[in-house]
């Protein structure tokens, strides 16, 4: 179990946008929750269903080696993760992004903080309204 301590040291030094190259460990649900990832930071790394490709044969599988970007962090003590390649970020991330967290450009390189990102809830909400 890490402490508040140890997350808040760990946020102090992490941007939004900044990059780390991650393994792909495991993939519960392919197509209904996301993918966790290693980025060798001690915190878990997740990759919300939202972001990825609308197929789940397009997403990494476990073990695929990927640059991924720091997208949100909060409390759940857990690095939320974007992919940097294309071919496994949903085809309109920047619509999507644009809607769902418009202040994102403006955000890379800024030191990360809670934002209070959307639950999952409102995510799958935001998503069901785009459809």
């Amino acid at each position: 179990m890490t402490t508040g301590a140890a997350w808040a040291r760990t946020l102090r030094d992490l941007r939004f946008g900044q990059v780390f190259e991650g393994t792909v460990v495991k993939v519960p649900r392919p197509g209904a929750i996301g993918i966790f990832v290693d980025i060798g930071l001690g915190f878990g790394g997740f990759v919300d269903v939202l972001l990825l490709p609308e197929r789940a044969d397009e997403w990494p599988v476990e073990g695929t080696v990927a640059d991924f970007e720091i997208w949100w962090a909060d409390r759940r003590r857990q690095i939320r993760l974007k992919p940097s390649d294309a071919g496994y970020l949903r085809s309109d991330f920047s619509a999507f992004a644009e809607r769902i967290r418009p202040g994102w450009s403006s955000d890379i390189g800024q030191p990360v903080r809670d934002p209070g990102p959307p639950t999952h809830a409102e995510l799958q909400a935001a998503s069901r309204a785009e459809g």
